[in-house]
């Protein structure tokens, strides 16, 4: 099984602290056992007209639908969101099962 993945692509407000924010949100993953891997960038590379203003991107893996469904009510979750939310300026989600299409070597 590959899983389900919660995609979020970010732009801040001005002024944010990104590393500060950061730091809860690796904090909120280690303490919420049903996300099973935690990824983020931020983008050095794409063209800004393709980018549209986004800055970062951060990728939540779960076991399957259900998991990432306990994990949006979870109280650190939804603790964690009032935060986040208040430092976005755009936003982009998308939570979906995996297809994998070549394993990791």
């Amino acid at each position: 099984m590959a899983g389900f993945k919660h995609l979020v692509v970010a732009k801040f407000k001005e002024g944010v602290v990104v590393e500060d924010l950061l730091k809860g949100m690796e904090k909120l993953v280690s303490e919420v056992d049903v996300v099973k891997s935690f990824e983020w960038g931020e983008d050095i590379e794409s063209l800004e007209m393709l980018r549209q203003g986004f800055t970062h991107a951060f990728v939540m893996t779960f076991k399957n639908k259900e998991d990432f469904t306990a994990f949006l009510s979870h109280p650190k979750h939804v603790e964690f969101s009032t935060t986040f939310s208040a430092v976005i300026e755009k936003i982009v989600v998308l939570d979906f099962p995996v297809v994998l299409a070549k394993a990791p070597a």
